[in-house]
């Protein structure tokens, strides 16, 4: 084999080691996170201001530089004339750049205070519109781009943060592979009625509801699979459950079936609790979220039959009939006699996707399963077998009415070594709404997109 080639070392030429004025400030900014290592030390921090408080002659600025919050004190004798006019005139969300000497004090946020000797406005706030008052929702969600730095907003989107990063951390360490699927496909693989359909050069496509389909075709290439990213649903629901985008994590496991697959559900929902628990104390804090209920989640989790779950339905009231697929209202009735997720499995054949595998105890319902959390939050994991016989899978695609030719690749999957399969779907948004204890998934996305609303 031929070496690889050598690559030439290039020095830095005299003129890029010297940073520019504007570099140099930056380079000895202090993240406020990491002040407790900067006792009695002077040190300069920027942020965005939260509040301003004037007592006499001290003025307490709290500034939020994203790592959290600080206390700043700014003494009217100790200060020019410049920095106490700037402190008591600064308004709230000005960007702030101050220098002061760091007084480690417990009753801070953060555990310091900052007793601050310059202040200098970097960029002033208009007269913000996010007051410490009531507003309505639509106001909320119209200024979405500034709400996301009220503290119950940035304290949901760090655990949301973690939860994904913690699906991540499960996977791999389990030996999965990540695999990207298209956002842009011209395969179904929910309910035709939920499409984005958009023009392709002529032909339609689709915005993905789900990568599933991809990731089984990855199964035989590595055993253990899974796609992360946002799904699109066409649904008209104005629900506090649904989003019209939403992010899915989906597994699919080789040679796993119904059974193993609710037992990796467990073990993963699990892991998920418990991350946010270990790493997110604080916000849960911030949250008000009872943390008591969260302790409890550990395997196994209780299952019941679809079957079951209808005659208990049928017992407290519900009009459901079997056959039907599950309300959101029958979810929290079934899921209010557990604190633990509830499993309901094998569903109707009619009531669900053409993939799923049928069950031969019995021909009229499918190997599959939905987890329902605790507390009335519903569904947070859709799954099943995946139907691995060729003929009854193309009946299953005639019998919806679904274009054949448009799934002539998934069918090669059965026709060139097919296999026992299992997978599953959860959605982040429910799940993390559910940890954290919010009564809506709108405020566990960044930016949602809902029935009515395309902006911010």
């Amino acid at each position: 084999m031929n070496p690889l080639p050598s690559v030439p070392h290039l020095s830095p030429s005299p003129e890029s080691l010297v940073p520019d004025e504007n570099e140099m400030s930056r380079t000895h900014l202090i993240e406020v996170k990491d002040l407790s290592r900067h006792a009695e030390a002077t040190v300069t921090v920027a942020g965005w201001v939260e509040t301003v408080r004037i007592h006499g002659r001290v003025a307490f600025v709290v500034i939020r530089d994203g790592t959290g919050l600080l206390q700043c004190v700014v003494v009217k004798k100790e200060v020019d004339e410049a920095t106490w006019e700037a402190a008591t005139g600064v308004t709230q969300e000005s960007t702030v750049e101050l220098t002061g000497s760091v007084k480690p004090d417990d009753r801070a946020p953060g555990g310091n205070e900052l007793l601050v000797s310059t202040l200098s406005v970097v960029g002033p706030a208009e007269e913000y519109p996010i007051q410490p008052k009531e507003h309505g929702v639509e106001f909320l969600m119209d200024h979405r781009h500034l709400w996301l730095r009220s503290s119950a907003q940035r304290a949901g989107l760090r655990v949301r943060s973690e939860v994904m990063q913690a699906v991540h951390d499960f996977y791999y360490d389990r030996g999965f592979t990540r695999i990207d699927t298209p956002i842009l496909t011209g395969a179904i693989g929910e309910s035709a009625g939920t499409l984005f359909s958009t023009d392709y050069f002529g032909d339609t496509a689709y915005l993905a509801q789900t990568g599933q389909l991809y990731v089984e075709a990855a199964c035989p290439a590595f055993r253990k699979v899974y796609c992360f990213g946002p799904t699109f649903r066409a649904e008209k629901s104005k629900t506090r459950r649904h989003l019209t985008e939403f992010w899915m994590v989906e597994p699919e496991v080789a040679f796993a079936d119904s059974d193993a697959n609710m037992r990796l559900q467990e073990e993963f929902v699990s892991y998920l609790v418990e991350r946010a628990l270990e790493r997110c104390a604080p916000e849960l804090e911030t949250l008000e979220r009872d943390t008591s209920v969260l302790e409890r989640i550990r395997p196994p989790f209780p299952r019941v039959s679809y079957t079951e779950a209808v005659e208990r339905l049928q017992a407290k009231g519900s009009g459901i009939e079997w056959g039907r697929d599950l309300g959101g209202a029958d979810e929290t009735l079934l899921a209010e006699e557990h604190h633990l997720p509830l499993f309901v499995y094998n569903y109707p054949k009619e009531a669900k996707a053409f993939y799923m595998k049928e069950n031969p105890d019995d021909p009229r319902t499918v190997l599959c399963n939905d987890l329902l959390a605790p507390e009335g939050y519903g569904e947070i994991i859709g799954g099943s077998q995946r139907e691995d016989d060729l003929d009854r899978l193309l009946h299953r695609i005639r019998e919806e009415d679904l274009p054949e030719e448009a799934y002539n690749w998934y069918l090669d999957l059965r026709r060139y070594g097919t296999f026992v399969h299992s997978g599953f779907g959860l959605g982040i948004e429910r799940t993390v709404a559910w940890i954290t204890g919010r009564p809506h998934v709108r405020e566990m996305i960044p930016f949602p997109r809902l029935m009515n609303r395309l902006t911010p």
